[in-house]
């Protein structure tokens, strides 16, 4: 029997206020229901609102370290269970096992870097200009938060932002992906299971426009935290302005390697393989657009669209499938638009291009490794986010125009250059706008320790993970105790430097 989730709100499950549900499905067999879910709405974001609001006093003033412990159990637990959370975002997102699990690993991770972070929280200490008087910046929660999270890694973003945002002392109201709110409830079961207090941690499952919205719609609401689309996180941004609320978001990427002639092109077609249709190209960080030198372009190319062409395309549960389905039936739809607009505008399809249905793969939502060449950097195929496995090559003459091709779109997550040459390396690694650069390495595979990401159109400058990720979900004040007994007044006070 098919199981029916609820929503998690003040420490305990309820079914929705709208009394609606909806299906989670598993992408490679439309047939297969993983959840029942509740259809939330403003009724529910409230409710979820006043928990969080209401837990928010006694969770803040908790000291850090015994908040980080709730995170680190919630990591323990995450690793006692990676094969089963692992098939978990398998059967429900579609990715591959070893890329299902690597989902999870990227939250015990978090859990473990961020849960050191609860001892550590660093301000600043400066001198006064004023003797007898101490000058410091400390950190403090924002309020209530909402954390509204994509598909694409069910377990790994949320974690980026739950488990920093709680080690701060915020409360939260967290609103999964549509299409993939069992994951999430997975989660917050390890948080129940951890002994978070009620309230803490709220979930609520639906759609943006009644479940979302209401989130970034609420004054008690401090902060937003959104990973998903350019033009909902525009959205976003433009009523969080409104309301001068803090908003963090990460959005889009069209996402460059370039490969020099002097790289090493076994270790090049390795990464832009993996770069390019690991996780069916359902990364911000894909690698959307392979910039090839003329030197090697017809060689290397040649060798991509022969080893995409032999990939397996499958059940992600099968050890031998490399490529799994799209999330959805509108996803699948528009990667296979994006390839007719390509071939309007002139490129040249190497390589796939079409829906597969034949046998199992008709119940499910598969698209085959799609490569174009002949492609101008102008063109919508290399200007445009896909977000699926599509893989337009462009040729370029020289390094130079290299980075200019790489630098010719709004987005700038992330880059990839492949060179043996360490001062073309470090040129790249300061040429190219991006937020994130690799040298003889995809576009993907970021870790957890350093900032993550971009510039442009990417977001709005803040960063997840890493030392940001304290950064982002506090405030800070600035404390001064004047303990010499009389008005000293700053700037003003000639005789500051006297005795």
């Amino acid at each position: 029997m098919t199981r029916v989730f609820k929503n998690y709100i003040g420490g305990k499950w309820v079914e929705s206020a709208s009394g609606q549900t909806f299906n989670s499905i598993n992408p490679a067999n439309k047939d297969e229901v993983v959840g029942v879910f509740q259809k939330s709405n403003r009724d529910d974001v409230v409710a979820a609102i006043d928990a969080a609001s209401a837990a928010f006093r006694s969770w803040s003033q908790t000291p850090a370290p015994t908040r980080a412990e709730y995170i680190l159990r919630v990591g323990l637990l995450l690793e006692e269970r990676k094969e089963e959370f692992g098939r978990l975002v398998t059967c429900e997102m579609g990715k591959v096992l070893d890329e299902g699990k690597g989902d999870v690993q990227e939250g015990i991770d978090m859990a473990k870097y961020i849960a050191g972070e609860g001892r550590r929280m660093f301000g600043e200490t400066v001198p006064s200009e004023l003797r007898n008087k101490f000058a410091t910046l400390v950190r403090q929660p924002i309020g209530v938060v909402g954390l509204i999270t994509p598909w694409n890694f069910p377990f790994a973003i949320p974690t980026w932002k739950i488990f920093p945002a709680l080690v701060c002392g915020n409360t939260v109201v967290f609103k999964p992906a549509e299409d993939t709110p069992a994951c999430a409830s997975a989660l917050v079961e390890l948080f129940e299971e951890a002994g978070l207090p009620p309230g803490v941690l709220n979930l609520v499952t639906g759609y943006g426009p009644e479940a979302g919205a209401p989130i970034v719609d609420d004054a008690r609401v401090r902060m937003i935290s959104f990973t998903g689309s350019s033009a909902v996180g525009r959205e976003i941004a433009s009523k969080a302005g409104h309301a001068l609320k803090k908003v963090m978001l990460e959005l889009g990427g069209k996402n460059p390697q370039i490969v020099m002639p002097d790289a090493n092109l076994d270790l090049a077609l390795e990464g832009v393989l993996w770069g390019a249709f690991g996780t069916t190209g359902q990364r911000c960080t894909a690698t959307s657009r392979l910039i090839v030198h003329e030197a090697i372009a017809q060689e290397f190319t040649d060798r991509v669209i022969e080893s995409a062409r032999n990939l397996k395309i499958g059940f992600g549960l099968d050890p031998d499938v490399d490529v799994g389905p799209i999330i959805n039936q509108e996803q699948l739809d528009s990667v296979h638009q994006y390839t007719e607009i390509g071939r309007k505008d002139g490129a040249t399809l190497a390589l796939g291009g079409e829906i597969l249905s034949e046998g199992d793969l008709g119940k499910g939502f598969f698209y085959a490794p799609t490569v174009f060449t002949d492609v101008n950097y102008r063109m919508r195929i290399a200007q445009e986010e896909i977000f699926g496995p599509t893989l337009s090559v462009l040729k370029v003459s020289s390094y130079d125009e290299a980075v200019t091709v790489a630098n010719s779109t709004e987005y700038g997550l992330s880059s990839s250059i492949y060179t043996q040459d360490v001062n073309t390396a470090f040129r790249a690694t300061q040429d190219l706008e991006s937020g994130i650069t690799y040298v003889n390495a995809p576009t993907i595979g970021a870790e957890i320790q350093l900032p993550f990401g971009g510039i442009k159109a990417t977001g709005n400058g803040h960063r997840e993970a890493g030392t940001s990720a304290v950064k982002e979900f506090t405030e800070i004040k600035s404390v001064y105790v004047d303990y010499s007994g009389k008005l000293q007044r700053a700037q003003i006070d000639v005789d500051q430097h006297g005795a």
